[in-house]
């Protein structure tokens, strides 16, 4: 099989970060961020997506993490859309549904060349910990971009922020895992009928 692993870097006047990622690793991860509430929803991804990543960023946090969470996310993006080559073999369709305590999210994903994305998360706060909960939004729509998928993600219920923001994480991770999942019955074939994705 052929490793599906990648190494980016990306270099602005704001950030500099560096993606290592293996979407067939065992959910190891490492960061150097800045931002530890991202790193803690990061780790999700990593833990129950079954990929290992590696992320640095050197950033702008002294004006605010928004330069930092999105830049992160076009990075995570571009390292996914080099990692996964082709798509042939994947089931390219992933879902999930994850529970944590009264949160409830679903998460929809599709690698399908084409970048959407649909985010309903009607927040009960503003910040946890200091940081602000709208910067997701960013994250993932730099991610859509540049890893060309659609995506769809609602927080179905939940009145504690942080529980809201990790079951998104968590099902987002979840649903890479099975989108990206190599399909025995389709070895070696595109999962579209264009031809292409």
């Amino acid at each position: 099989m052929v490793e599906r692993k990648a190494s980016v870097e990306r270099n602005t006047l704001e950030t500099q970060v560096k993606c290592s990622i293996n979407l067939d690793g065992s959910g190891k991860a490492r960061f150097d961020i800045g931002v530890p509430f991202l790193e803690h929803m990061l780790d999700q991804i990593a833990r129950h997506g079954l990929i290992d990543l590696d992320i640095e960023c050197k950033g702008d946090t002294h004006i605010d993490d928004h330069h930092t969470v999105e830049d992160v996310g076009i990075t995570l993006g571009m390292a996914f859309a080099q990692a996964i080559g082709d798509k042939k073999g994947i089931f390219r369709y992933g879902h999930a549904y994850v529970p944590l305590d009264e949160a409830l999210s679903r998460v929809v994903i599709d690698f399908s060349g084409r970048p959407g994305l649909q985010m309903h998360v009607p927040y009960t706060r503003a910040t946890v910990g200091g940081f602000d909960v709208d910067l997701f939004q960013e994250f993932f729509q730099g991610f859509v971009n540049h890893a060309l998928v659609t995506l769809h993600i609602d927080n179905l219920r939940g009145h504690n922020t942080h529980h809201q923001i990790e079951t998104v994480f968590k099902a987002f991770g979840r649903a890479l895992r099975m989108a990206i999942t190599l399909d025995e019955r389709m070895a070696g074939q595109m999962p579209s009928t264009k031809g292409c994705l």
